[in-house]
């Protein structure tokens, strides 16, 4: 039989105090322990007490890197409680604890603020801010995990149909730094966002993604500036189509060559400097907007929207998230020498929306084979031809992308926006883009912060440099 709360709370006891916690403190905090859910205001109460209190004395225990065995059992013994509490509560409430945040959906309130408010009206839901702070200064295999609990939160939320439907349309309407940026963008038509380079080239707005040191891997320092070009791209009224390339990198073995990009940034991810929200804002924000378009703010998300064609132009290669990306747009037009992988189960991570897309591209055996096995898959194979719509030699890239422009151009792009909103309707409407997200916000998390990433960077990628 499974272990009841009573067992569980008593294993806890035991185990804390093998580490040597004060034996009243631990009362203390057994006693805080809710056992029923009630109406909001009642839980938050005694939810927000026992999340605080579990919080008071997990900080008795020295930081996770000086731990011993029986210190170690017991931090673990502190957060499964508490998860399983937060969970409990998420289940009835976090409809309400969602429009608490957003006064009653009258607000669009983006993934990384809305955790910040949660932290401000339900104390204990999720980290603090100090906590956050904190726990940003070390390695990856040197965090607690504190960020499990923005998985555990944003999970339910995206569950539910009515506030999951509104945080994505939230993440899909143009940022406020966009709007701020635009008046620049318009009048030199061009802007140097550091990460990305956007330039009006006749029809076309161009792209250049930008992290030369680490073969334009995606990372904290160029998410915003991802996005903000997407958004800028979009509302520019003199274009029509979107191009995506990779500019030229410092690796000594590519250098000053063209690659459109290695996916997440295994070194920044390694020493911990990638945030677990980093994912959601990613996928929500960068790339769905790739694939849905800007959502209106008084319009229906994914119907009502500001859209272009988006062509990506892949030279060497196209690994992990530069992949996923590859499965948003409307084209793909490769090097006859690229390639595609997707080394999830290498990097101990769920890769991104691939899972649910991969498949309608060549079907779900290769899709499992590439993530679960990291299949590579040649641009020019008759599986690369999948995904990609055209290749060429590296040396004609520039000339294929001014063709490819004039001929989804020439005639006019009146009908791409229908076109590709009739795709969607029948493929990844975006109720079923969110309820992916609640799974993914789940999974990830747990994925973000596990022992097995740790080892699996340090068999694959970290010792190998």
């Amino acid at each position: 039989m499974p272990p009841t709360p009573d067992d569980s709370l008593s294993l806890a006891k035991t185990v804390l105090a093998h580490a040597a916690l004060p034996r009243g403190e631990i009362d203390a905090w057994a006693q805080t322990r809710p056992v029923r859910t009630f109406d909001l205001a009642a839980d938050q109460a005694t939810y927000g007490a026992f999340w605080l209190s579990s919080r008071a004395l997990r900080s008795r225990l020295p930081a996770k890197a000086g731990r011993n065995a029986a210190e170690a059992a017991a931090a673990g013994a502190i957060f499964a409680l508490e998860r399983a509490s937060r969970t409990q509560f998420l289940r009835v409430h976090a409809p309400a604890v969602y429009d608490a945040l957003t006064s009653q959906r009258a607000s669009f309130v983006r993934i990384d603020e809305l955790c910040r408010r949660a932290d401000g009206a339900f104390p204990g839901l999720v980290p603090s801010a100090q906590e956050l702070g904190a726990e940003a200064q070390a390695a990856q295999r040197d965090k607690d995990g504190l960020e499990i609990d923005h998985g555990v939160f944003l999970a339910h939320a995206l569950a539910d149909p009515a506030a999951g439907m509104h945080l994505c349309h939230a993440m899909l309407l143009p940022r406020q730094d966009s709007r701020e940026r635009f008046p620049e963008f318009d009048r030199n038509g061009e802007i140097d966002l550091g990460a990305v380079h956007l330039k009006r080239h006749g029809k076309a707005a161009l792209l250049t993604l930008r992290n030369p040191r680490f073969l334009n891997a995606e990372d904290a320092s160029t998410l915003d500036a991802a996005e903000i070009a997407v958004d800028l791209a979009l509302l520019d009224p003199h274009t029509e189509v979107c191009v995506l390339r990779g500019g030229p990198v410092e690796h000594a073995k590519h250098a000053g060559r063209r690659l459109f990009g290695a996916g997440i940034n295994l070194t920044h991810l390694y020493q911990g400097k990638i945030p677990f929200l980093w994912y959601l804002v990613r996928d929500m924000g960068f790339v769905n907007k790739l694939y849905r378009g800007l959502a209106l703010p008084d319009g229906v998300a994914d119907e009502d929207s500001i859209e272009k064609p988006w062509i990506a132009a892949v030279e060497g290669f196209a690994i992990g998230g530069h992949c996923q990306i590859l499965l948003a747009v409307d084209h793909v037009l490769a090097a006859d020498d690229a390639y595609m992988t997707l080394p999830a189960r290498k990097e101990g991570i769920v890769p991104g929306a691939a899972n649910l897309r991969l498949p309608r591209f060549v079907g779900d055996r290769i899709a499992r084979q590439a993530i679960m096995a990291g299949r590579r898959i040649d641009c020019a194979s008759p599986e690369g031809r999948m995904i990609c719509g055209a290749t060429v030699r590296a040396a004609d890239m520039d000339a294929a992308i001014e063709r490819t422009i004039e001929t989804l151009t020439g005639s006019g792009v009146v009908s791409a926006a229908a076109n590709r909103r009739a795709f969607r309707a029948g493929q990844e409407p975006l109720d079923l883009f969110r309820r992916y997200m609640s799974v993914y916000a789940r999974e990830q998390a747990q994925c973000h912060f596990s022992p097995g990433l740790i080892a699996n960077l340090e068999r694959h990628w970290i010792q190998s440099k």
